[in-house]
């Protein structure tokens, strides 16, 4: 679970990039992002601790932070102004997390599990919200534990 569902989050960084929002920026998406994953996880029965390892914080880290990730990328041509179509359309690789997160989405509303980030990059995807409105948004939540 948590493999795939950085896909979605590793997007939501590259469109950090994409908009110049810095590395502090793209430090709170990474917690909160890792906060979302282990939220589904755990509903759906994995242990906590499974996100702290590799396969959780690990993998997730490397997928937001590389400039070579395909689900970063893609999130930094859709920051950079292009459509998800138009980013898509940039390269020969599968863009994992644009099709996992429709999935992620039908899960956590199963589920009942709250994920803000994640809804956030299914809106920008399908073009029913800006990459700045959707910062916006997740920026002017209220607060919580994560």
């Amino acid at each position: 679970m948590a493999g795939a569902m950085k896909n979605v989050i590793a997007i939501a960084a590259g469109a950090i990039d994409g908009i110049g929002a810095g590395d502090n920026a793209k430090a709170a998406l990474i917690a909160r992002g890792l906060a979302e994953i282990k939220r589904l996880g755990m509903a759906m029965g994995a242990r906590e601790s499974t996100f702290a390892g590799l396969s959780g914080l690990g993998d997730l880290v490397t997928t937001c932070i590389s400039p070579k990730g395909r689900n970063r990328s893609f999130g930094e041509r859709i920051g950079k102004g292009m459509t998800a179509a138009q980013a898509a359309g940039t390269t020969h690789s599968v863009i994992e997390g644009a099709a996992t997160c429709r999935s992620v989405v039908e899960l956590a509303a199963r589920y009942g599990v709250e994920m803000p980030i994640t809804q956030a990059v299914f809106d920008v995807i399908g073009g029913r919200l800006a990459v700045k409105e959707a910062i916006f948004n997740l920026m002017t939540r209220s607060l919580k534990a994560e």
